[in-house]
């Protein structure tokens, strides 16, 4: 088992998930070691509902969803997935990550559909477990 003081971890991630404006906070992590997850499912280590997909898209979306280059000529449709917002820090393969994801428009809905396992929840749910 790698120790988190040592920063071994290629994926080690805080999340923050907010449902409502004035609600309470859930806090997920997940961390892991050249794609390998903490054997508990239950540890600190990696504690979302189902880890294994969330590293897996990650692994899959994670640069461009962390580290989004700039799109000037993007249109984003005008709607509102939803209160809910999502606030990732940490490290992804070696980068300093801080990264908030919310449902305010077309584009923001999709960039939280692809994470959605992230924050604790499918592409149709709230993240609450």
């Amino acid at each position: 088992m790698v120790s988190p003081e040592n920063n071994e971890y290629d994926v080690d991630l805080r999340i923050t998930l907010t449902e409502a404006p004035d609600a309470d906070s859930t806090e997920f992590h997940l961390r892991s070691a050249s794609g390998i997850l903490s054997a508990d499912p239950k540890s600190i280590d990696s504690n979302l509902p189902d880890a294994t997909a969330a590293l897996a898209a990650v692994e899959q979306f994670g640069e461009e969803a962390f580290f989004p280059k700039p799109q000037p000529d993007r249109t984003c449709t005008q709607q509102y997935g939803g209160p809910q917002v999502a606030v990732v820090t940490g490290r992804f393969r070696g980068r300093k990550v801080h990264s908030r994801f919310s449902k305010t428009d077309g584009c923001e809905i999709a960039r939280w559909r692809t994470l959605a396992t992230l924050f604790g929840g499918s592409t149709g749910s709230t993240g609450a477990t």
